[in-house]
């Protein structure tokens, strides 16, 4: 079994059912895969979706139907503090909701499935 925790660029692509949605969606129906998304995620697509004038609901409701969805707990804060700072040596804009994702990945034994740049070398992601 393969975990996932899948970031904001990643349910962008697949709700917007591009190419690269197209391949999180071959993930996403694998049976041997575990999928996860961080409430931050949430956040980060019903934004993106009101943004756009998308069904805010409908990605709500996908995401809690196709992942597990994983809380920010005071460790993993912690963690993504510290992370985000060290990142920050070698890509400038890498952000805090990044870390978080990338520390709540690291928890829980799965691969970040992005196509951010940001994520770009980081042995925890897989990258579309």
């Amino acid at each position: 079994m393969t975990k996932y925790v899948l970031d904001s660029y990643a349910w962008v692509e697949y709700f917007i059912a591009s190419e690269k949605g197209r391949k999180v969606k071959e993930i996403l129906e694998a049976r041997n895969n575990e999928i996860h998304t961080s409430v931050i995620t949430i956040a980060e697509v019903c934004g993106k979706a009101k943004k756009e004038n998308a069904d805010v609901e409908e990605a709500y409701r996908q995401m809690l139907l196709i992942s597990k969805i994983e809380s920010i707990t005071p460790e993993i804060a912690k963690e993504a503090s510290s992370l985000r700072h060290e990142m920050r040596k070698k890509e400038e804009n890498f952000g805090l909701a990044d870390a978080i994702i990338l520390v709540t990945a690291k928890t829980i034994g799965a691969k970040v499935l992005t196509g951010d740049r940001h994520f770009k070398g980081i042995k925890e992601a897989q990258m579309l």
